[in-house]
């Protein structure tokens, strides 16, 4: 490679990393800064509930984290049917980064959750700055995911970020120009379906773009497009057969999935965003604060389908449909952040230096707001 190319290369990276880094930086900022803040309120004021004082001091490694340390710390096995709710990759990573001498296993998972909220982030910039063509609205994007409330779990051992990197990297290979790069969204869509449930919902985008295109391939042109269509459902496949195989538990990962103190079965979405309005009539803030964020979230569908194209909008539509139909709103304002065209259809209305300030300025404090109520045991997050 001659020095003029690797200038250029040299010179996009900083350039993107100029673009990335500060949202990201700012998000980690107010996070850990607020975790401090929930430090104060157990240290000097009594908090009032049993519990709480223990999820503080957990941290960044509370929650669903928890479970990731655990699985990667002692495997599948030793923790029972339950952790199979969580998918395998995260933990996975996790382990083998913690057998470097020196790193521990609850570092190594942190490092691995923030590294890819990092490069989700900076993919997702790329990506809305190719297809919009309109750099400012890219910036705006991530500036947005980044300090949207739900957001602080990109900060925690959480998985969202690391299916952040593979459902971005999957639309950027199904999206590319002159042609798709089918094996690229395949492994994407195979990895994503390893790391959350919500990576098989790939299949839909997959299928919008094969569909589009599908008329001009033939016999072994057709391969590599039907290959990354099954990929997310063999990803789902490899970790339900690992589970039979290992653990004798083959529906596990799903059952667990459904259990009522979790997503639940399935459900009639309606009922389901009535009956947890209903929450701050019996002080279940928890719940009745998803309420705002699902009516927001099937706002944002209606624009996805009005500006972006159908394969972002589809995709988008089977997150939220699948966030709005157990039994609960549990955890739902995360689920809606991992459709990440929501976050993209947001964005336009951002445009003009005041309005965007008002926004961030708004969504800078619901980060504040939402990671202190999880770190002081108030909201699932």
């Amino acid at each position: 490679m001659n020095r003029a190319s690797t200038g250029s290369w040299t010179e996009r990276l900083w350039s993107l990393a100029q673009e990335v880094l500060p949202p990201w930086l700012t998000a980690r900022a107010v996070v850990l800064g607020t975790l401090a803040l929930a430090h104060v309120v157990v240290d000097r004021v009594d908090p009032g509930k049993a519990g709480v004082a223990a999820r503080v001091h957990e941290g960044l490694l509370g929650w669903d984290a928890g479970w990731y340390e655990a699985i990667a710390r002692h495997g599948y096995a030793a923790l029972g049917p339950e952790s199979l709710r969580f998918f395998p990759l995260v933990p996975l990573a996790a382990r083998v980064l913690a057998d470097l001498p020196g790193v521990g296993v609850g570092g190594a998972l942190l490092f691995v959750a923030n590294a890819s909220s990092l490069v989700g982030t900076a993919l997702l910039w790329v990506l809305v700055r190719r297809e919009s063509g309109d750099r400012p609205l890219a910036r705006r994007t991530v500036w947005l995911l980044c300090l949207a409330p739900p957001a602080f779990t990109f900060v925690m051992g959480y998985a969202e970020g690391t299916l952040l990197v593979f459902t971005v990297g999957c639309f950027l290979a199904l999206r590319a120009r002159p042609s798709p790069r089918w094996w690229w969204a395949a492994a994407m869509a195979y990895l994503a379906a390893l790391t959350r449930p919500l990576g098989v919902l790939l299949v839909l985008a997959i299928a919008v773009e094969l569909v589009r295109s599908w008329v001009r391939w033939r016999g072994p042109q057709r391969v590599a497009p039907v290959v990354a269509l099954v990929a997310p459902l063999a990803g789902l496949a490899t970790f339900l057969g690992w589970s039979g195989a290992a653990l004798g538990n083959t529906w596990g990962p799903l059952r667990e999935q459904t259990q009522a103190g979790h997503h639940g079965a399935l459900s009639d979405p309606f009922t389901t965003i009535a009956h947890d309005a209903t929450g701050l009539l019996h002080h279940h803030l928890g719940t009745a604060l998803d309420v705002p964020w699902a009516l927001a979230a099937i706002a944002l569908v209606v624009v996805c389908w009005l500006r972006l194209p159908a394969s972002y909008s589809l995709f988008a539509t089977g997150v939220v449909l699948v966030g709005l139909s157990g039994t609960n709103l549990d955890s739902f304002a995360r689920y809606a952040l991992s459709a990440f065209p929501l976050v993209w259809a947001g964005s336009l209305f951002t445009a003009g230096r005041t309005v965007e300030r008002v926004v961030l300025t708004i969504a800078a404090a619901g980060l504040v707001g939402y990671s202190l109520l999880a770190f002081l045991n108030l909201v699932v997050p």
